[in-house]
């Protein structure tokens, strides 16, 4: 009764909407009609299926596919999503609406121009799939076709209701399904990159339900695509990636031939920034592993049974991907390498060859991110892997090329090694280290800071175990403090070496050196005859002498050694310059460095007759002169210093005294000044035993210096010339050089107008001490010369001095 009620009310606006010439208005009037007589009133489901289907779909169809008046459509459309909804029969109206949908959705025919009304289509194709579920499947192709146009429109949201549809289609008919999937792969990769978040997300979850209904086999079609969005940079996106492959892992049909491809998907899911999206990963790799073990309980029973837990485990196409020219790929592929290692486990070692290949060329990365992942991977090797098997195969790599990286990875080795599993191999990894071919092999700074991580490491992880290659880690520390590139690194070498001596149980550094002092200057010395100035153990000796402190004075045997080696005429200049510099250096603090247990005296003539006399002699060339010069500085700290004694410059004067006086003459001003200063101490030491040639000699040489350009020459002369006169005075010649002491009171008395006020002070002086001997003398020179001088207040107050030292008891 009420079917046939509401079909009377229908009649009039059904034939005003089908008449031929029904204008936009009337067709328009008669849809709100007919919404009134079927949205507005109470029917039951029976009720809209026999008046929709007897008498409305196919003109409201007719009006969807074809009416130019987008209100009309719009119209058409409300109702039949309505009568679809509410009626008990929806299956009857496939047949109408699919062509209908086909046509206003699909090219060539046409596309609807309204973006809300091809919503609207999408959404009434997925009440279908909804409400009709398996009836659909004669009309699967036409589904097919539609959503291959719709998941490519202009508009997102109709994109992100193709996604929907599509999964809705391949849950309802799966059976049928899977033979028609792959057509809809390639349009959904087309969008998985689209602008806006929300599609990509539906777009991932779609490909995961039609993939999981479909075609296994198209997995290999959207890796690559579904790897990229582990990049997105908005974490929902990643979030629905790793629920996707997650759900592949657990439910796909054939998911045993796919675990590679897809393991590596979720693992890369276990570094996520986000901690959500890293406990999801968590969660379906541990179902996962949950599963696949109840899967295959028998083949593992046995190890199940009877495996062991590493007891050192770690708290917290790769290859190929970590040196990508992107950079997020390699960091994002470093970050998964260390993943994978964690699961693999002892299974290391089978790839160990590649791994490390891999790990060397990634750790000259400049990102810091891909290093500071590839460091935390080989960290693992460390734990898994024997150390039998990554020493042989890191060692080859030394023999080859040694590079920054190879150290890097070693260092990060070691730190994750068990102390107990490396302890056997402590001596070949530090021989190895120590070896002239790896600590010798580069000067670059990043070659010699990996250097020092690796003794860092061995320090760290071995602790009290190191004592066995303490001296092998000393030669290693040695040469990182002597490579030039390397001073910045000076501070934590230091700190280096106080832990290793910490873990020794000595109190400092200095302790160290003291314990290997011996074998270290015999590591050296056995080279020290064919060293030149390229020669790295110059720059370890010149570590080991100043850095040691008053250890290097319990060595002097080798040390003294080395120099009257080294030191010879024949060898390299530069050379012998530098080891000057060294032996200089001790010099200035004697009693605090090479004579600290006072033995340096044992040594003073080797070192004056072998190692300082032949190299004062004259050579041409700037760089004989420098070596002249830093000899005689070498020999002016030497005797300035005191340990020699009176009888050791007597027996050394005579044959050092030519070439000090030649020194005097050096176009180094810091030569000519040492040279005034030694003779001045010759003078003072051993002048009373100088017969009249040398007391001629000395003077005439000194006085020459007190026309020289330095006022440091200068007043070193002065002050040498006054020893000079305290020595004369109770010299056995004195009565036969008053010719001399004449010619000496005119010179100085002339140079008593130096411009320097300190140089005149000092001559006043000098001639002040001369004034002794022949106080007339002086007297008489003074009285021919004051009226010249242009400061005869000098000349008045040494006149004065000798008045009052001739008068009686002064």
């Amino acid at each position: 009764m009420a079917a046939a009620e509401a079909a009377q009310a229908l009649s009039r606006p059904l034939s005003c909407l089908q008449e031929p010439g029904c204008g936009r208005a009337a067709r328009l009037r008669a849809l709100e009609a007919i919404r009134a007589q079927v949205q507005e009133r109470p029917l039951s489901a029976a009720v809209v299926q026999e008046v929709f289907g007897a008498q409305l779909l196919r003109p409201l169809a007719r009006c969807l596919a074809g009416d130019a008046a987008e209100r009309c459509r719009e119209l058409a459309l409300q109702l039949l999503c309505h009568g679809l909804s509410h009626g008990d029969r929806p299956g009857e109206a496939l047949p109408v609406l699919l062509p209908a949908l086909a046509q206003r959705l699909c090219p060539p025919q046409g596309t609807e121009p309204s973006e809300e009304l091809r919503l609207g289509l999408v959404q009434l194709l997925g009440l279908l799939l909804q409400r009709c579920g398996a009836s659909m499947v004669p009309y699967l192709s036409e589904v097919i076709r539609i959503l291959q146009a719709t998941l490519l429109d202009s508009y997102a949201e109709v994109r992100r209701e193709s996604c929907r549809c599509a999964a809705a289609c391949a849950q309802a008919m799966p059976e049928h399904f899977h033979m028609q999937s792959e057509s809809l792969i390639n349009p959904l990769m087309q969008t998985i990159s689209h602008q806006h978040y929300r599609v990509r997300v539906d777009v991932i979850q779609a490909t995961g339900t039609v993939i999981q209904y479909g075609n296994g086999k198209s997995v290999d079609d959207v890796l690559s695509h579904l790897a990229q969005r582990l990049f997105d940079e908005i974490p929902k996106v990643r979030h629905a990636v790793t629920t996707v492959i997650g759900e592949w892992l657990l439910h796909l049909r054939d998911r045993y031939s796919y675990f590679h491809k897809l393991i590596p998907l979720l693992l890369g899911s276990f570094t996520d920034e986000i901690p959500e999206n890293m406990k999801l990963a968590c969660t379906y790799w541990e179902k996962i592993g949950l599963q696949w073990e109840k899967e295959n309980e028998e083949d593992l029973k046995d190890k199940m049974d009877f495996s062991v837990p590493p007891s050192h485990y770690p708290k917290g196409g790769l290859c190929r991907d970590i040196t990508d020219w992107v950079e997020s790929t390699r960091i994002k592929a470093s970050q998964l390498l260390y993943t994978l290692l964690l699961h693999v486990e002892d299974h290391i070692t089978q790839h160990m060859e590649l791994l490390l290949r891999t790990l060397y060329q990634a750790c000259l990365d400049e990102e810091s991110n891909v290093v500071k992942n590839c460091v935390k991977a080989a960290e693992l090797i460390g734990t898994f892997v024997s150390p039998k098997v990554w020493m042989t195969l890191i060692t080859s790599a030394f023999r080859k090329t040694p590079k920054p990286s190879c150290l890097m990875v070693l260092s990060a080795v070691i730190r994750g090694s068990p102390k107990e599993i490396l302890q056997p191999h402590l001596t070949d990894l530090g021989n190895t280290l120590s070896q002239p071919a790896v600590c010798q092999q580069s000067e670059q700074v990043l070659y010699m800071e990996q250097l020092l991580c690796c003794v860092q490491a061995l320090i760290e992880v071995c602790q009290e175990d190191c004592k066995e290659i303490s001296l092998q880690l000393m030669k290693v520390l040695v040469t990182v403090m002597a490579t030039p590139c390397s001073q910045h690194l000076k501070e934590k070498v230091e700190e280096t070496m106080s832990s290793l001596a910490k873990v020794q149980r000595l109190d400092s550094f200095l302790d160290l050196y003291k314990q290997h002092i011996i074998q270290l200057m015999e590591w050296l010395s056995v080279s020290c005859d064919y060293w030149t100035c390229y020669s790295p153990e110059v720059l370890q000796l010149d570590v080991i002498a100043t850095h040691s402190g008053p250890v290097i004075g319990e060595a002097l045997n080798n040390f003294i050694l080395i120099l009257k080696t080294c030191l010879q005429p024949n060898k390299d200049p530069q050379m012998r310059l530098k080891l000057f510099t060294i032996l200089s250096e001790l010099l200035q603090q004697p009693s605090e460095t090479i004579n600290s247990q006072g033995l340096f005296p044992n040594h003073l003539e080797t070192l004056l007759e072998h190692v300082l006399a032949p190299n004062l002699q004259w050579h041409a060339g700037r760089t004989a002169a420098a070596i002249r010069t830093t000899a005689v500085s070498c020999l002016g700290a030497l005797v300035c210093s005191q340990m020699l004694s009176p009888q050791e410059i007597l027996k050394v004067k005579d044959e050092l005294m030519p070439q000090i006086i030649a020194a005097m003459d050096e176009d180094s001003k810091i030569a000519r000044l040492m040279a005034c200063r030694i003779v001045g101490v010759l003078i003072k030491t051993c002048g009373r035993h100088f017969d009249e040639d040398k007391f001629t000699k000395t003077y005439t040489e000194v006085l020459k210096r007190l026309d020289d350009a330095s006022c440091d020459v200068r007043l070193a002369a002065a002050h040498a010339l006054t020893s000079w006169f305290q020595c004369f005075k109770d010299s056995d010649v004195k009565s036969s050089m008053e010719n001399h002491i004449e010619f000496l009171y005119q010179e100085l008395l002339v140079h008593l107008d130096d411009p320097d006020e300190n140089t005149q002070n000092a001559i006043l002086e000098v001639l002040k001490e001369g004034s002794v001997p022949h106080p007339e003398l002086l007297v008489r020179e003074i009285g021919a010369v004051v009226h010249k001088h242009r400061t005869p207040a000098y000349c008045n107050q040494l006149l004065r001095h000798i008045q009052s030292a001739q008068e009686p008891g002064s």
